[in-house]
């Protein structure tokens, strides 16, 4: 769907600027900057490289350093190596939009919100979808405080609900020494119990506010 981005339902990127806003956090950080441009090499590498030029060294229209390339190729290669993600890739298909009103609660009181997402991986067969992950993380543990750091759990409670997903999950790729981690999800989890409490409460103020 190429107006995605354009498109006026709310997505879990609006609702983390409202939480920047609401904290009077500093948007424009490079280190935040730098990351999601990063993230969207990696991304592209793996579910779309049509959109990849290898000898320009682009993303689209975006020019990256070559050391930059050679890293996005090495967590590729270490994508493609793990069983279980590149198996995930083989029977998804990729950058899957979801377009829902999501149905939610605020303590008592109900309220609608007309939402929309996109998944990096999602397996119609099993209705299980997945998300891609650059990170700095050198380890399974210091992976998953990063999922609570930035707010993944919130992400991906988004996710399952427009999706009517029961199960999900993450998967992160490290800049740092290319190790591959995972973190399955499921409703009866911490993980999504504590991002539908996150999803929750800021939708809640989106509707309010708007």
């Amino acid at each position: 769907m190429d107006n995605y981005f354009t498109r006026n339902e709310v997505s879990n990127s609006d609702l983390s600027a409202l939480k920047d806003y609401l904290l009077c956090a500093d948007r424009s950080d490079f280190g935040k900057e730098n990351a999601y441009r990063f993230g969207s090499l990696i991304d592209a590498m793996i579910t779309e490289p049509h959109r990849i030029n290898y000898y320009k060294l682009t993303c689209d229209d975006v020019i990256y350093t070559l050391e930059e390339f050679e890293t996005a190729k090495q967590m590729k290669k270490a994508f493609m190596a793990d069983p279980v993600a590149s198996q995930m890739l083989k029977l998804s298909e990729t950058q899957k939009v979801f377009i829902e009103l999501a149905n939610l609660h605020y303590g008592n009181l109900p309220f609608t919100l007309p939402m929309r997402c996109k998944f990096d991986l999602w397996m119609p067969s099993a209705k299980f979808g997945g998300d891609l992950k650059s990170t700095a993380a050198a380890t399974q543990a210091q992976f998953e405080d990063a999922v609570r750091h930035f707010d993944y759990d919130r992400q991906r409670a988004v996710y399952m609900t427009l999706s009517g997903a029961e199960k999900d999950v993450l998967i992160g790729v490290s800049k740092k020494n290319f190790k591959v981690f995972k973190i399955f999800i499921d409703r009866q989890s911490e993980l999504f119990k504590s991002g539908m409490e996150k999803f929750t409460e800021l939708a809640f103020k989106w509707w309010t506010l708007f």
